[in-house]
């Protein structure tokens, strides 16, 4: 099975579709209407392209890209059903009115990313160092307080899924996650994309940014055996600053799992997969058919098969 390269996430009613620089929004509106939305992302690398392909490197590029994309495509699908909310009671706005809510929504974009990194950073990395420490009086050996540590972030990182899974409009986005992976496995397996062959393949997939948040969990957990520090506040300011070269080798790792059926490769796979079952839920078919739409118009996938099948 050969990578196609694409990728995606799921949106509000709708799905992202991303190969290279261009990406696809299809969002279904309440009246059943499915909108396709197609633009060229400019990553924040801007004219130093060539970062986003160094290995080690590029991982952490890409993440920053992934999140600034994936809110801006999240609040673009959103905007549809404010406008259903506010349909009759707005005015049309002016042309400067327009370009002061622009540069509103980029500023709000912006703050939102930096916000859910530090907000990741507490929760998933500083939260779990500080509830392994008060193990010390009972637990003298820093390597298992380290393991204990790496249990408790994965921990908190299922119970967080768990917690939210139960939220309606996030089931019904797990949902659109699932029609996301059935597209590409559909096209990564040589079967023309129909619905019918869509429903019929798997929701899981090697290359999802769950597999990714993993690994990056995984990897911190031996990084940290090899990168010690003394203080408290110097591990704290470690855990912070090893980020950047955990994701970057999270990253490799997530592109070989991708493109790789080695057995080991597929085994070190197996546990972002399992967390798939949480994040990704069995779609309908009208959630199928939005999928397809936002694959097909940044993707020939029958030009794909011909070339691999």
């Amino acid at each position: 099975m050969k990578s196609s390269n694409i990728g995606g996430q799921a949106v509000m009613e709708g799905i992202m579709m991303k190969n290279g620089d261009d990406y696809a929004v299809a969002v279904r509106k309440s009246d059943g209407e499915i909108v396709v939305s197609v633009e060229t992302y400019h990553s924040i690398v801007g004219n130093f392209k060539s970062l986003t392909k160094i290995p080690f490197i590029r991982g952490v590029f890409n993440f920053i890209d992934s999140m600034v994309l994936g809110i801006k495509t999240l609040m673009y699908s959103a905007s549809f059903f404010e406008e259903e909310e506010e349909n009759g009671s707005k005015k049309p706005l002016t042309d400067a009115e327009a370009a002061k809510q622009e540069k509103q929504e980029k500023l709000l974009m912006g703050g939102t990313v930096v916000f859910s990194f530090v907000l990741a950073i507490g929760i998933f990395m500083i939260l779990p160092y500080f509830l392994s420490s008060l193990l010390k009086p009972l637990i003298s050996s820093y390597n298992i307080r380290t393991i204990i540590e790496g249990f408790v972030r994965i921990g908190i990182f299922v119970i967080y899924v768990l917690l939210i899974s139960r939220m309606e409009d996030i089931q019904r986005t797990f949902m659109y996650h699932g029609a996301e992976h059935k597209c590409i496995n559909c096209i990564e397996h040589g079967l023309p994309l129909t619905v019918e062959n869509v429903r019929k393949s798997s929701r899981q997939h090697k290359r999802c940014g769950t597999s990714f948040l993993f690994f990056v969990l995984a990897i911190g957990i031996i990084l940290l055996f090899i990168v010690r520090a003394e203080s408290p506040l110097m591990r704290v300011v470690i855990r912070i600053a090893l980020l950047p070269v955990i994701a970057g080798i999270s990253y490799e790792v997530l592109k070989l799992a991708g493109r790789s059926e080695n057995k080991f490769v597929n085994l070190l796979s197996k546990p972002g997969l399992a967390i798939q079952k949480l994040t990704t839920k069995e779609p309908d078919d009208s959630m199928i058919e939005v999928a397809i739409q936002a694959v097909e118009a940044v993707f020939d996938w029958r030009k794909y098969e011909e070339e691999n099948f």
